[in-house]
């Protein structure tokens, strides 16, 4: 792996844990009902139907040409994975993915990251 996108990571991941604890405070603050990890302003599991709707909403307020969704969150983390030149084995291990053929599309699908390769 390069050593840039290494790094990209690293800084990617520790912005990450830095979220993450953070929202683990802000939570326990809250003083959930239960055990799950997001929860709305009832302090109640969050539902997955709140979260379309929110990315439903952002989405037509941002004037995107279509209706963003969960899944669409996913794809966009392999796709910048492979556009900074991550290799396709650790995408499909960041991404959870039991068949290289699910992970290779995100790969294939960019031909501006072969333009750096002859320079």
């Amino acid at each position: 792996m390069p050593a840039l996108l290494a790094a990209s990571l690293q800084v990617c991941h520790t912005i990450l844990l830095r979220v993450v604890r953070a929202w683990l405070r802000e939570r326990a603050r809250m003083k959930p009902t239960g055990k799950a990890f997001f929860v709305s302003e009832q302090r109640k599991p969050l539902h997955r139907s709140t979260v379309n709707l929110a990315l439903r909403k952002y989405s037509t307020a941002a004037s995107l040409p279509l209706l963003a969704h969960p899944h669409m969150l996913r794809h966009a983390c392999g796709f910048a994975l492979a556009d900074q030149g991550a290799d396709t084995r650790l995408i499909q291990d960041y991404l959870g993915h039991r068949n290289i053929q699910h992970t290779v599309k995100y790969t294939a699908t960019n031909p501006a990251r072969f333009e750096k390769l002859w320079r």
